[in-house]
């Protein structure tokens, strides 16, 4: 050092200092990286199949605790199409590609955006193993460095077995095997090149290139990997042709088209029951695949039929047995449009389809069917509600205001009674929504949802019975072990059995001859109401017979007016539909708290049926 002049004596130190920190500094993120010990030990998610009330297979969610799959043992174009949109010089680095990288920047320049990313599968693998998500220089740094080692410690080939079996595909599927079942209902080993370009083409974006949530995105994508294993020298020109002229077919990953929104509501509430687990697991539910496909037929003819015309393009529909048990459940037109769950997340305002709790507390104060109330204009605090009809039939009776939903008598009843106490009655029946108690809750002014609504119909039909809307019934280990049985039936009676007998008996009219007469079934025993809310921007139908409740909404997302659709137009012609289809094979039931009316030669609909014909049928509940 003393012969070298001053800079150059400087510049050297210089260079020591900064290789000593250098070093320091790998030292010290070397001592922060996280623990690899586990890397090659099979682990995964519980595999969970879902079955409905006769032991059928709705959709199996989750990673199968299955093997890793060799990737020598798949199909060459598994890997050439992973490779080919992901890494094609990965047999060429060493786990850093600067020329990939280099690649990557010119071509997202010329882009004007980001079109392709510089990071190898080794690199990726590194992430998706033992790094959070976080963008820090940090992690970038622990990146490469594990990604170095893992360069260091394994085969190629031993790499990408890891990450062909560890990378998530969207949809709950963590691995090749899973996303190969998952999206086409075949072993990885039998992946035809289609399958296996479109799902390489998934890694980029799982949720937006889904096949199940979007088909189009996922067919042009595959394209694009397709190009790619050409471009790259993996695949023929001519095989290239021929696979884009057969597109890759999504297979179902639910037994219907729309038990896909039963199936993520499900999979939401189930880490309550069980906690972390590694096994394989089976839930039985409370849906039945036949009703499930009954709805969703009814709700698709009829908004095929006249949703354009009436300006109606969405609907929701949900369907319980009569201790509360989730039988149906559509979530709107098409889960693959939109997985957005309208029969439980939307909220809506049900309209007069609320009327039956304001008519319960009246019901329970005192009133009778047949008990006698005015129909003209009412004003409170300003407010001065119109009936439907813009006219006034005078006095009537309880019974006739409740069939032809006559708004002044149902807000009258509310004054009388109290806001409070038709609160407190909606609650008793399930209504969970905080509900504001003013006399404008008489006709629906809330939002709930139409799984909330329909299940507080429940105690209506089954006799007077509070329930806990449920799904599941049990859940077991693929070895049968049970975790969980359902065994509570709910908060036992929360509606006097006189007063549940006077309520059925109106709604009974109601759907006979009044409002919701669209809904009328011919073959059985049958009670409902209507509701639509102002300027006809929800319109529904709930109602019930001696087997199942049932409730239909329809509307629009963006909440705009559709063209003078009430619930007792396409909604109850929709909810006859549902139910015609999933009684089919089923005996005529009773209702409950109602015996059928005696005699033959009284006219269906009339008040005689309604109050004078009926016997109570008590339940010792």
């Amino acid at each position: 050092m003393p012969y070298l002049p001053g800079a150059f004596r400087f510049a050297g130190v210089a260079v020591l200092w900064l290789g000593i920190g250098f070093s320091g500094l790998m030292l010290y993120y070397a001592g922060t990286l996280p623990d690899t010990s586990g890397l090659m030990a099979e682990t995964r998610g519980a595999g969970i199949t879902i079955l409905d009330v006769r032991g059928r297979v709705v959709a199996t969610r989750g990673a199968s605790a299955e093997p890793f799959v060799q990737a020598e043992d798949l199909p060459p174009h598994v890997s050439a199409a992973v490779l080919a949109i992901e890494d094609r010089r990965f047999y060429r680095h060493f786990g850093l590609d600067f020329i990939g990288l280099a690649r990557a920047m010119v071509a997202n320049v010329r882009a004007g955006r980001v079109v392709q990313g510089g990071s190898t599968i080794t690199q990726q693998l590194a992430k998706n193993l033992f790094l959070t998500p976080e963008r820090t220089f940090r992690r970038k740094v622990q990146e490469t460095m594990l990604a170095l080692w893992l360069e260091a410690r394994f085969s190629k080939n031993e790499i990408l077995t890891l990450y062909l079996n560890r990378v998530y595909f969207g949809g709950g599927a963590y691995g090749i095997e899973a996303a190969a079942q998952r999206y086409f209902g075949v072993d990885a080993g039998r992946l035809t090149l289609n399958q296996a370009a479109m799902l390489a083409g998934l890694l980029k974006a799982p949720s937006r290139y889904s096949p199940a949530s979007n088909p189009e995105a996922a067919a042009v994508r595959m394209q694009v990997v397709l190009r790619a294993m050409v471009d790259a020298g993996f695949l023929d020109p001519d095989a290239q042709a021929l696979s884009e002229s057969a597109p890759a077919a999504y297979t179902l990953a639910t037994a219907t088209d729309g038990a896909g929104y039963f199936v993520d509501w499900l999979m939401d509430r189930l880490p309550a029951y069980i906690g972390g687990t590694d096994g394989n697991l089976v839930v039985e539910t409370t849906l039945d695949l036949d009703v499930q496909d009954a709805a969703e037929r009814a709700l698709a003819e009829s908004l095929d039929a006249q949703g354009a015309s009436r300006d109606v393009h969405q609907g929701a529909a949900v369907v319980f047995d009569l201790a509360g048990g989730v039988t149906a459940m559509v979530g709107g037109r098409s889960y693959a449009d939109s997985q957005f769950n309208r029969a439980t997340q939307a909220r809506r305002q049900p309209g007069s389809a609320f009327k039956p709790f304001v008519y319960l507390a009246a019901l329970e104060a005192g009133y009778r069917p047949d008990s006698i109330v005015l129909d003209e204009t009412v004003e409170v605090d300003g407010w001065a509600p119109e009936n439907y009809s813009r006219e006034h039939e005078g006095f009537m009776q309880l019974g006739e205001a409740f069939s032809a939903s006559v708004n002044t008598v149902a807000v009258r009843l509310i004054e009388n009674v109290g806001p409070e106490n038709v609160s407190r009655t909606a609650r008793r029946m399930g209504i969970t929504t905080p509900l504001d108690e003013f006399p404008s809750l008489a006709l629906g002014a809330v939002e709930v949802s139409p799984f909330e609504l329909t299940s507080a119909y429940v105690p209506l039909a089954n006799g007077g019975a509070g329930v806990i809307p449920h799904a599941i019934a049990r859940i077991r280990t693929a070895d049968g072990r049970v975790l969980f049985e359902r065994t509570g039936s709910g908060p036992g009676r929360v509606i006097a059995a006189r007063a549940t007998a006077d309520l059925v008996s109106m709604m009974t009219v109601a759907i006979a001859s009044g409002t919701g007469r669209r809904a009328y079934l011919a073959d059985r025993p049958s009670a409902g109401k209507t509701g639509t809310s102002q300027d006809f921007r929800d319109a529904w139908f709930v109602g019930f017979t001696g087997d199942y409740v049932a409730g239909v909404w329809l509307g629009n997302d963006d909440n705009s007016p559709m063209a003078r659709v009430t619930g007792g137009t396409l909604p109850a012609q929709t909810w006859a539909l549902l139910m015609r289809d999933a009684h089919r094979g089923l005996p005529p039931r009773a209702l409950a708290g109602r015996l059928p009316v005696r005699a033959p030669e009284i006219e269906r609909g009339s008040l005689a049926e309604a109050f004078l014909g009926y016997e109570l049928e008590l339940s010792p509940n």
